[in-house]
């Protein structure tokens, strides 16, 4: 074999070793909101952590995302919504391409809001207004695109009316990779409500159901035995079979516009999805011959999730409940273990934690840039110290190596901090 033909292969080996460190997509590498493996914060947040690298952002609401030494940041730029690639080491941008023009509404600045992806030597990202499209990693060449509106018949005519979610305030939900698939909540009405492309080429695999979009990303994991994409709609909860789009089952959830923002959780035939009308709902997924069947187990509107996503330690949920408190809930049985406040945070309507998981250990970066450190059990609150780390955002981090990667309303940051 001569040496020229070793350089892909020996390349695909450096990037696989390098990714198990990466937070390649929306809420890490599972999407679960845990760091990847191996990786650990900092013993407490008595000192400022060190900012590495600082740079202006433009309007957006999209957060960073790494992969192989690179930064994918996604804002407004020169009046388009615009993917940009930065070296992760100083933050200096090694290309731009425009996605599409921006959309404004009364919620948010005029930017995109959904996180894009790193997909090997790919990346992709979807724009307020439902384009989707597939870059080079390299050069950020466009390879393919498609539009909900266009080409799966989703809605979206902004706020007007009741319209309802991703029709109402643009595509927040980012896709997500399964083997050679990239699934979406595209939010067509006709039949097309999910849709799995192939992730080179963009062709269709399979399109199910009429759910408009809401604003929660899909996820897709192992229930009561089948493994299936999760999609959190403006309908409610649906699982579908992942390798052909296969109804299984479907929970009904109403909520005013169908502010559905929160990732669906699992613990083993468990599903739990929330929103701040209907509170947490705790779904136990059952086999009912080729399909399933969702029921609650358990609901509580104590722990009423708005717009902040929970993250799952074993048996106990860590989440921000709807009095601007953290709060510990026991997935056994949906009871909650402890509440805490004192967290600086904005408006009740608006408040918003990010929240990350290490070990025992969990980091919440709020909406007024405050990051806090404690400890992931449920007995009691241990907090080992806070720091104003950045302005204001709704923005999830990203951590890799000891470094986390944020946005707020100014600024694309790289903090580092000294860890065990």
């Amino acid at each position: 074999m001569r040496r020229s033909s070793l350089l892909p292969i020996l390349f695909a080996a450096v990037f696989l070793s390098a990714f198990g460190a990466d937070w390649a997509q929306w809420r890490g590498p599972n999407r679960d909101g845990h760091a990847p493996s191996g990786q650990k914060f900092p013993a407490t947040l008595n000192e400022e952590p060190k900012v590495i690298w600082r740079l202006p952002a433009g309007p957006g609401l999209s957060s960073p995302v790494i992969a192989a030494g690179k930064v994918l940041a996604f804002d407004a730029q020169n009046g388009d919504e615009t993917l940009r690639l930065l070296d992760a080491k100083d933050g200096h941008e090694l290309w731009r391409a425009a996605v599409d023009k921006p959309f404004s509404d009364s919620q948010g600045p005029t930017g995109p809001r959904g996180t894009p992806l790193i997909d090997g030597d790919r990346v992709y990202a979807v724009s307020c207004r439902g384009e989707l499209q597939c870059r080079a990693l390299a050069d950020g060449k466009l390879i393919w695109r498609t539009s909900f509106v266009t080409n799966w018949g989703a809605t979206f005519i902004g706020e007007k009316g009741n319209t309802p979610g991703a029709a109402r305030h643009g595509n927040n939900g980012s896709p997500v990779i399964h083997g050679d698939l990239l699934i979406a909540n595209a939010g067509g009405t006709n039949g097309a409500g999910v849709i799995a492309l192939d992730k080179r080429t963009g062709e269709l695999r399979w399109k199910s159901q009429n759910d408009m979009a809401a604003y929660a990303a899909p996820i897709v994991a192992s229930v009561a035995g089948r493994e299936q994409v999760i999609s959190f709609t403006a309908d409610g909860g649906l699982g579908l079979a992942a390798n052909d789009g296969r109804f299984l089952w479907r929970y009904p959830m109403k909520t005013a516009f169908a502010r559905h923002v929160g990732a669906p959780v699992v613990l083993d035939d468990l599903v739990v999805l929330g929103s701040h009308q209907a509170g947490l709902v705790g779904l136990r997924i059952t086999r009912d011959g080729d399909r399933q069947e969702a029921q609650p187990a358990w609901t509580s509107k104590e722990a009423a999730i708005n717009f902040s996503s929970p993250v799952r330690v074993g048996g106990q949920l860590y989440g921000l409940g709807p009095a601007k408190d953290l709060f510990c809930l026991d997935l056994a049985d949906g009871k909650v273990r402890w509440k805490h406040t004192g967290l600086a945070m904005g408006p009740a309507d608006k408040a918003w934690v990010s929240l990350l998981a290490a070990g025992d250990r969990m980091l919440g970066l709020s909406d007024t840039g405050t990051l806090v450190l404690f400890a992931a059990k449920p007995d009691a609150y241990e907090e080992f110290g806070q720091q104003q780390v950045c302005g204001s955002n709704w923005c999830h981090p990203a951590y890799a190596d000891g470094r986390l990667y944020l946005r707020d309303t100014k600024h694309w940051l790289c903090l580092e901090f000294t860890t065990p």
